[in-house]
């Protein structure tokens, strides 16, 4: 008796396999030192499988994020209230490579490469705030300020939640009292 063929994606192919493999690759390895084919090999699936999920190495880790984000920049740009729309990028991240990520930074040796893509989503979020809040009267200079300010708390609040140990709050919960603050 034959086994019915398989067809379609091998289960080994979800984005969630991929990010597994490349986190276990990062923390046996280090970031550098992990090649996409390593996490391809790793994860059982080709190179381009990798690439339907993610166009970059790095991506692997902040997929979650940037997910959430363009769901926030979407509610931005329709005329959403800023706090509203941001709090929408903490809703929908769930624990994930990038909380894995910041918590192991050091033995990952991925510290640097972090800060970079923060900074850069940062700005991102930053620049989107700006136009919104510009859009609604704001005066430049103070839309830059507050959109600094909002946006550095998204990101300062996703870090603090991902050393969930120390802090045991939800990140909706870390999100409101960042956004608050800022």
């Amino acid at each position: 008796m034959t086994s019915p063929s398989r067809s379609g994606r091998p289960r080994a192919s979800s984005r969630e396999v991929l990010a597994e493999a490349a986190c276990e690759l990062f923390l046996e390895r280090g970031y550098e030192a992990t090649s996409v084919s390593d996490i391809t090999r790793r994860a059982g699936v080709s190179r381009s499988s990798f690439f339907n999920y993610f166009s970059a190495k790095s991506d692997v880790l902040w997929s979650g994020f940037d997910e959430q984000s363009a769901r926030g920049i979407g509610l931005l740009r329709d005329g959403a209230d800023p706090i509203e729309a941001l709090t929408v990028i903490g809703e929908g991240l769930a624990p994930d490579a990038l909380a894995l990520a910041i918590t192991h930074a050091d033995a990952m040796g991925i510290a640097a490469e972090l800060d970079r893509d923060r900074a850069v989503r940062q700005f991102h979020l930053q620049r989107e705030v700006a136009a919104r809040l510009a859009r609604g009267g704001v005066a430049p200079l103070a839309a830059q300020v507050r959109a600094g300010a909002l946006s550095a708390a998204v990101l300062a609040a996703v870090w603090a939640w991902a050393d969930r140990n120390a802090t045991g709050r939800s990140l909706p919960a870390t999100l409101a009292e960042a956004l608050e603050t800022a």
